[in-house]
């Protein structure tokens, strides 16, 4: 009798991460100069100090290009059988082609690729990370980019001052890998949640009459502008406050795990008080959360690849680290996943 060798069960396993942003600061005091706001109501209201703008001829394929020339500089990762580029956005360059095929090609990256986008707004990069594991670990593909990345000044009213206070851009890129099952990075289930009858609370229309229910958000002087963001912040508020303590009960659970058992909570960077409430409910010390808040603003599916990045560069990461990743926005959708650290380098970077 011959004997068949067992065969392998593919898994995969973040490797590398990389991120950008851009070089014009926006700060809480130059705000204070375009709208009645100040300095202290925002960092009150939101822990916000200051967030990154794009420049005007900068798209958010150019915020990609440049995250993942860092991820590649950063771990010398070799890009060329690279057979996945997924790119989490809601500011595409182009409704056609997907900012994906600008990435693809003004990084030459191969040709016998998939590469397309996926809008799930705030909750977008861990929807990416879920899609990408799991055409991994299907056998399909081998080797992914998973990039969150936002141009969020494209679609802001400068007048509304409940949202151009909290808007900035970004992006952030990781590199997924086929691997054995024991060097997986993810295990066990993902949570992931849509609420479409409260999308009207958060919402970036040219049709805004198209949302009609009594939820409807308005722009602080009652109107609903054509082409930018529009939030009904407190109801926001109140639907994360609320759903994102009870998810990551129910994903722990899941796992087996308690929150003790949690060595980093990354959450979607929107607003440090609501952060604040949902660690709190859930059990999660503040001082093992990670955010991109205070220097790059809510920069939407960019910001936790960002919180990501920010902090194994300070090398607050280690290989092996337990990460809970929650995504939450606009849809309303949730997005989580329990991943470990497999993407740390030994030495922050200077």
């Amino acid at each position: 009798m011959i004997e068949t060798p067992a065969p392998f069960v593919s898994r995969s396993r973040i490797t590398a991460i990389g991120g950008y942003v851009p070089e014009r600061t926006l700060t809480n005091f130059d705000l204070e100069k375009m709208v009645d706001t100040s300095d202290e109501w925002i960092v009150r209201r939101t822990g916000i100090r200051e967030r990154r703008i794009a420049a005007e001829n900068q798209l958010t394929s150019d915020l990609c290009v440049a995250a993942i020339r860092n991820l590649a500089e950063r771990h010398q990762a070799d890009l060329s059988d690279v057979d996945l580029l997924l790119v989490a956005t809601i500011t595409p360059d182009h409704a056609t082609p997907s900012t994906a095929c600008q990435v693809q090609a003004k990084l030459s990256l191969p040709v016998r690729m998939a590469a397309f986008d996926l809008n799930a707004a705030c909750g977008g990069f861990v929807y990416a990370l879920h899609v990408a594991n799991g055409l991994i670990t299907a056998g399909l593909h081998r080797k992914a980019l998973v990039v969150g990345a936002e141009k969020l000044s494209s679609i802001t009213n400068d007048e509304d001052r409940t949202t151009c206070v909290l808007f900035g851009d970004g992006a952030g890129a990781v590199l997924l890998e086929a691997c054995e099952p024991e060097q997986a990075s993810f295990a066990g289930p993902t949570l992931l949640e849509t609420e479409g009858k409260r999308g009207a609370s958060l919402y970036c229309t040219n049709h805004p009459e198209a949302f009609a229910d009594s939820g409807r958000a308005e722009t602080e002087d009652g109107s609903r502008k054509s082409g930018f963001i529009v939030q009904n912040g407190r109801e926001v508020y109140k639907w994360a406050a609320t759903r994102v303590p009870a998810g990551i009960a129910r994903l722990l659970e899941q796992h087996r795990l308690t929150a003790g058992d949690i060595d980093w909570f990354v959450p979607h960077s929107a607003n440090a008080r609501m952060i604040e409430s949902i660690a709190e409910s859930a059990g999660l010390p503040l001082d093992r959360t990670l955010t991109s808040l205070e220097k790059f603003g809510n920069t939407s599916a960019a910001s936790i690849p960002l919180a990501l990045w920010q902090a194994e560069e300070a090398g607050r990461l280690r290989d092996g680290d337990r990460l809970l990743l929650y995504g939450f926005g606009g849809g309303l959708v949730q997005a989580a996943m329990i991943v470990r650290c497999g993407f740390a380098r030994s030495h922050p970077s200077p």
